[in-house]
């Protein structure tokens, strides 16, 4: 054997075998990193892109400023100026810069890091806003530490001024930080952002916010801005919201909300030509400027628990019994249905007998005709026009004037007070409920309807105008800064069935209610102009009764329309009517605004005083 031919061939064997294992391995090491390769440039590559990109561009959200707000006459209400707030960055923050940070703004870590984990979930590359509205002094510390405290900076932001006396809170409403629920549902929104939270602030919310703008600028490795980027030929421009122009007087608006300062009730004045609301006063309330720019700590859970209710807007969310005020609807019904006419009379003993029970009236004012009734308040009258109606037509004539349903003014959180049909009450209190004893109770404004002041100016406007009922509506028009125009809004206007004479009939009552002795409201007269009005006195339960008053003016061709309503302050001719007295007074004579906000303590005037005692027939009602 040849051995050394053996050796030779084995050796040859094995370096091939070497060879082949080498050559598999490269293959092996060449295919695996053009896997990986392949999986960071296109499966990942977006991903990392972006991290690549935040490193050197970033894209930073400009926001918009709102649209402002203007009255009737044009004047500017609610407007902007620039605010800085202080922004921390998760992606980019330093936590080692937390004690720094800490101090300068002088605000506990443990709140900064409460702020940054609410929000952190979103994206960690989002400027989180961890203090608003800071003054010059921060703003220079955070400038001059800019190095030691990567991404923290400091950005602009709108803030919201208000150009008037007085609040407006419930009217207006207020700004406030989106919260996480309202984030979900609201795509267009990031975290720290401000949006409408009540008022025409959160109805015309998509109006007023405008649009964010886009600017790209670059950074160092810190996050911290170094240059704009590509000169800003990729930036896109923010556009300001809408402006909106809405039919609030805002002399009349202060003199209601001072007349109406520590008391609980409200005032709603309304143009009886076009429905657009004028004057929307709720007592208590609170001062939208609060909500302005940096927000005290706890201000809201601190107005929700007042007991008070200073968020209660009572002017379209509080219900209550309408009382006598109810009265004029009872005798248009009963006049249109032909139960009644001009000249018919009912006699007034001084009350009424129902079953087993007999229902007082004020006085005996003896035979008494519709004009005369309204003049008078006059119960028996309308406890007998009550029982004659029935249940279906005094819900028909109801709803025609928008009771038991929301308006739809153009605010949240609006109730639709209660008109009560036969199918509630037999729900509610069983078969043959429908007695004639909640019928008169029904015919003086007592018993279940509920009514809201909003409603009962709208219902009032409606009788000035003689059978037209305009939706109630706070805004007029609306600025699109995109076209440049001024765009009216459009509200249902609807002629009711209702012959005009019985109007005038009613408004001739009313008249008398106001101007001739024996009337309930000579509170309210005006020696220039003549005002026609109603007083109401709601039975309360739980208190002392609740004082009405509704009115308008002039007699012919109406400018204005009132309702005043005061909780627990007795009766409406008292303190309901004084009030719109002076609010009247000041719209026919501007000059005395200011003579009226220095003295605005309510009285009776003295004829008011000695006509009652003069009249035994006349009440306060």
């Amino acid at each position: 054997m040849d051995y050394r031919n053996y050796f030779v061939g084995s050796s040859g064997n094995i370096i091939q075998g070497r060879y082949k294992f080498v050559k598999y391995i490269l293959y092996s090491v060449i295919i695996l990193f053009s896997l990986r390769l392949g999986q960071l440039q296109i499966l990942e590559g977006n991903k990392y892109k972006s991290v690549s990109e935040s490193q050197a561009i970033k894209r930073v959200r400009i926001e918009p400023f709102r649209g402002n707000i203007f009255d009737k006459n044009n004047d500017i209400m609610v407007h902007n100026e620039a605010s800085f707030s202080i922004t921390l960055t998760p992606a980019t923050f330093d936590p080692n810069a937390m004690p720094l940070l800490s101090s300068l703004i002088e605000m506990d870590s443990t709140e900064i890091m409460n702020i940054v984990k609410k929000y952190i979930s979103y994206s960690k590359f989002n400027q989180i806003k961890i203090y608003r509205d800071a003054d010059f002094k921060i703003i220079s510390l955070i400038e001059e530490y800019s190095d030691k405290l990567p991404g923290i900076e400091v950005v602009v932001e709108p803030k919201r001024l208000y150009e008037f006396n007085g609040n407006m809170a419930h009217l207006l409403g207020y700004t406030r930080e989106i919260s996480q629920v309202q984030l979900q549902n609201s795509p267009y929104y990031f975290p720290g952002d401000m949006i409408g939270q009540a008022g025409i602030e959160k109805t015309f919310e998509r109006d007023l916010r405008g649009r964010e703008g886009i600017q790209y600028i670059t950074v160092n490795k810190f996050g911290q801005r170094v240059a704009s980027f590509n000169d800003g030929s990729n930036d896109i421009p923010s556009k300001n919201g809408f402006d909106l122009h809405i039919g609030i007087d805002k002399k009349l608006q202060s003199l209601a909300e001072k007349l109406l300062e520590g008391k609980r009730g409200a005032v709603v004045g309304i143009n009886p030509n076009d429905g657009s609301i004028m004057i929307l006063a709720s007592k208590p309330d609170y001062n939208p400027r609060d909500f302005s720019g940096k927000i005290p700590a706890g201000l809201y859970s601190q107005l929700a628990n007042d007991e008070s209710s200073p968020l209660l807007h009572r002017a379209i969310m509080s219900q209550y019994p309408p009382g006598s005020t109810w009265k004029m609807l009872v005798a248009i019904a009963a006049l249109q249905e032909g139960i009644i006419n001009e000249h018919s009379t009912i006699n007034c003993s001084g009350g009424i007998q129902s079953g087993n029970r007999f229902r007082k009236c004020h006085g005996a004012h003896g035979p008494t005709n519709v004009r005369k009734a309204i003049q008078t308040s006059c119960n028996t009258f309308f406890y007998t026009l009550g029982a004659r109606l029935g249940i279906e037509r005094l819900e028909k004539y109801g709803k025609m004037f928008g009771f038991g349903m929301k308006s739809g003014v153009d605010l949240p959180y609006e109730n639709s007070g209660l008109l009560p049909t036969r199918n509630w009450i037999e729900k509610r209190f069983g078969k043959g409920s429908v007695s004639e004893g909640r019928l008169i109770n029904y015919g003086i404004g007592q018993g279940e309807i509920l009514v809201t002041p909003l409603q009962m100016a709208a219902y009032v406007a409606t009788i000035a105008n003689e059978g037209t009922y305009n939706q109630p509506h706070v805004v007029t028009s609306i600025k699109n800064n995109i076209t440049n125009r001024n765009e009216p809004m459009n509200y249902l206007s609807e002629k009711l069935p209702i012959d005009k004479k019985i109007f005038k009939i009613v408004k001739d009552g009313m008249f008398d209610v106001v101007n001739i002795s024996g009337g309930t409201a000579s509170a309210a007269r005006l020696y220039d102009v003549e005002v026609c009005g109603k007083t109401g006195t709601a039975q309360n339960s739980q208190g002392q009764d609740h004082s009405w008053f509704v009115c308008f003016a002039p007699r012919e061709n109406p400018q204005i329309a009132l309702c005043v309503f005061v909780e627990n302050a007795g009766f409406g001719g008292a303190v309901a009517a004084p009030i719109s007295q002076k609010i009247l007074d000041t719209y026919f004579h501007p000059e005395k605004y200011y003579d009226y906000i220095r003295n605005s303590r309510i009285y009776i005037p003295k004829d008011t005083i000695s006509t009652t005692i003069r009249d035994t027939n006349m009440i306060l009602d």
